[in-house]
């Protein structure tokens, strides 16, 4: 029954480690044609499903035992929950009967992942399986996306009923508003009219969406600057000539001041996290706000919009550039005002560019990230850790295509980046994906090593390997006297030996002049690659904005005492 609920939802591939109680699943699994990976942590199961889900806009599933098995999902489902991504997981409990008796291998999963999900179910008797596996899809992929967890006692799973078809979902607490409201959207258009100084602030609701053309068309409609966030980055392409770029703690220069100068703020499936936000009271303090979100409980939870509308981003979008397309033209005082501010943008940009900065001595990693767009031209799929290597590469990697670039948002998972790219590359066994980690998030993962030699996925892994945890060492650089305390990680495994154990190959570089080679060997090669590639130790992202800064107070660059050390 379980099989066929996720057939009928078109499941084609999971992710997961079985136990005891889902042996009976299993031994289903062993006839069907959904295809199981077998990770080898029950956590990078999860991981896994949001790399296939972030890469396909599919609901990801994953799967684990009872007890140690459901909890080491958490973190995963959190992640998905923070990023708003649609993943089911399906957990094994012990028999109904021995829930609360302290049972081997149990864990009380619906109570530990009642926060650590949208929604989450505990399965109790064997005729209600099909109507809440069904449901838990339903309320996955519908209004925000997030995680939603099936917890099935053992005596489910060992139960024989006959499967009844699920023709309706009837969830009357659960409600999806997504049109808009119609006055609303002309409110917001006529702001749109108004604007002298226009900004978008698009984020990852809109690549939820799926609303890629609705937001192109509105760009060049009112030919306003965008800036989109970390999780929205792709939704319009890096190519695109309204593109500034990525805002907030480690955002470009034009995109903190673009937001600070603004006049309207157009706020597409944004949270108006703190990452980008800075000091709230100084976001955008010029900028009437217009914020488009599925979500109701996320309009005016931070910042208080003078337009709110909630709904679906690609309806509402595509209602907004209706409206706009049937209204006059702005008048040329407005047109004048707008040039203006296109002018100004554009200082901002030639005052402060965001460049790959290389060195004849050794390998910034700057110079890497350099390296992987010439490779990727925008079109490869890239999934990270996080940590330093992750702001480079938003700031430096192309994304012409939406859902190419996987990273761990809003949580910030360390050991995201191997996992998540196993997910993406079996959805999409067609793209070039690059899992570019940090030496301290690849050792949380090292042994997927192993799943991917065993389903031979060609992913070329990348270490950006500076010896240390490089985003907490800058911090305690900059802010806490530079006593680098729990920061240095002193010993690395030789990886060209590290990637023979597990039979596939591997290389270090350590020369600026090699780097482009290596990473051509590494693509070349059909099946997987280990890349470590030994940067700079002491370098630091910038700009950056301190904790409790306003986001135009931005740091450029090392204090001179320090970038005197450095040389």
């Amino acid at each position: 029954m379980l099989v066929e609920c996720l057939a009928r939802e078109g499941v084609d591939c999971m992710f997961g480690y079985p136990g005891g109680v889902t042996l009976p699943f299993y031994d289903v699994l062993y006839d069907c044609a959904i295809k199981h990976i077998l990770v080898r942590h029950e956590e990078n199961a999860a991981f896994a499903a949001e790399g296939y889900a972030r890469a396909t806009g599919k609901v990801g599933v994953c799967c684990a035992t009872s007890g140690p098995g459901a909890t080491n999902l958490t973190t995963g489902l959190v992640d998905a929950l923070m990023d708003s991504i649609p993943i089911v997981a399906i957990t094994g409990q012990v028999s109904s009967k021995l829930i609360g008796s302290d049972a081997f291998q149990e864990a009380d999963t619906f109570g530990i992942t009642r926060s650590a999900t949208k929604h989450n179910y505990l399965v109790k008797d064997l005729a209600d399986l099909p109507r809440i596996v069904h449901e838990a899809f339903y309320v996955a992929s519908t209004g925000r996306p997030g995680p939603v967890l099936v917890d099935i006692a053992k005596d489910v799973f060992q139960g024989q009923g006959h499967y009844e078809p699920v023709t309706s979902i009837h969830l009357p607490g659960y409600k999806v508003f997504t049109e808009g409201h119609a006055g609303q959207i002309k409110r917001a258009a006529q702001l749109v009219q108004e604007s002298s100084r226009p900004l978008v602030y698009s984020g990852g609701g809109v690549i939820a969406a799926g609303a890629y053309r609705e937001l192109r068309e509105f760009v060049e409609l009112t030919d306003a600057p965008v800036v989109q966030t970390l999780m929205g980055l792709g939704a319009l392409s890096s190519d695109h000539p309204n593109f500034i770029s990525m805002p907030g703690m480690h955002g470009s220069y034009a995109a903190n001041m673009a937001l600070t100068g603004c006049d309207l703020l157009i706020a597409l499936g944004v949270r108006f996290d703190d990452r980008v936000t800075g000091r709230l009271a100084a976001f955008a303090p010029h900028a009437k706000v217009i914020h488009v979100d599925i979500d109701p409980a996320e309009i005016g939870k931070n910042r208080a919009p003078d337009v709110p509308i909630v709904g679906d981003v690609k309806r509402v979008l595509g209602k907004l550039n209706k409206t706009l397309s049937e209204t006059r033209p702005v008048d040329e005082k407005l047109s004048s005002a707008r040039r203006a501010w296109w002018h100004r943008i554009r200082e901002w940009k030639a005052e402060h560019p965001l460049t790959a900065e290389v060195s004849d001595s050794e390998i910034k990693p700057q110079h890497l990230m350099r390296e992987i767009d010439r490779l990727s031209a925008g079109h490869a799929i890239v999934t990270t850790d996080v940590g330093q290597h992750q702001m480079w590469a938003a700031q430096l990697i192309r994304f012409n295509e939406p859902r190419l670039w996987i990273t761990s948002g809003g949580l910030g998972s360390m050991g995201f980046g191997l996992p998540s790219a196993v997910g993406a590359q079996m959805a999409r066994p067609d793209k070039l994906v690059f899992s570019l980690v940090g030496d301290g998030g690849f050792q949380m993962s090292i042994p997927e090593l192993s799943t991917i030699m065993v389903n031979q996925l060609p992913i070329k892994i990348v270490i950006m390997n500076n010896g240390h945890l490089g985003m907490v060492r800058q911090w305690q650089t900059l802010f806490f006297n530079g006593r680098l305390s729990s920061v240095h990680l002193g010993c690395f495994p030789d990886v060209q030996k590290l990637a023979a154990a597990y039979g596939f190959q591997g290389a270090s570089v350590e020369k600026p002049s090699e780097l482009a080679g290596a990473l051509e060997r590494a693509v070349a090669e059909p099946g997987p690659y280990l890349l470590n590639v030994a940067v700079t130790p002491f370098e630091s992202v910038y700009p950056m904005v301190p904790a409790g800064a306003a986001i135009n107070e931005m740091v450029m660059g090392p204090p001179q005492s320090q970038a005197m050390a450095a040389k």
